[in-house]
């Protein structure tokens, strides 16, 4: 179970965004615990609903879709967000962003099916071009 970092969920190959829509309704219902999303815990609700509504909105991109949002509409009853609200800023940092990309760096090698040399190229680059922004600030 992992939350992936929100500035690569447009890079992520369909099984994996399937698969984390699968986890988060997954924490709608049972509030799920796990080692690697244990962290949302210590965050607002807030979070893990524009968390959400990025990965919602990669689905609705890739022409997913997507059959019930009832579990994450009660999950969410009456929350308010501010605009450009960034989730997990302390979670979701660089670090983490490496992690997340050797992951779905493997992934690849190991030839995961649905994770064309395009996707993983264009995942690639922007990695590199993320990490060469970092080490020249």
């Amino acid at each position: 179970m992992r939350l992936w970092h929100t500035k690569l969920i447009p890079y992520i190959p369909k099984s994996q965004l399937l698969a984390q829509w699968r986890e988060l309704n997954s924490i709608f219902a049972k509030e799920d615990r796990h080692i690697l999303i244990n962290y949302i815990y210590e965050y607002p609700k807030e979070d893990l609903y524009i968390y959400t509504d990025i990965v919602l909105k990669e689905m609705r991109a890739r022409k997913i879709t997507i059959r019930a949002i009832d579990k994450m509409e009660r999950y969410f009853a009456e929350i308010a967000v501010p605009p450009d609200y960034m989730p997990y800023k302390r979670h979701h940092n660089e670090d983490y962003l490496t992690i997340c990309f050797y992951n779905l760096r493997e992934k690849y090698i190991r030839g995961q099916k649905d994770f064309s040399s395009e996707q993983f190229n264009a995942l690639q680059q922007y990695y590199d071009t993320r990490k060469k922004d970092c080490t020249s600030l």
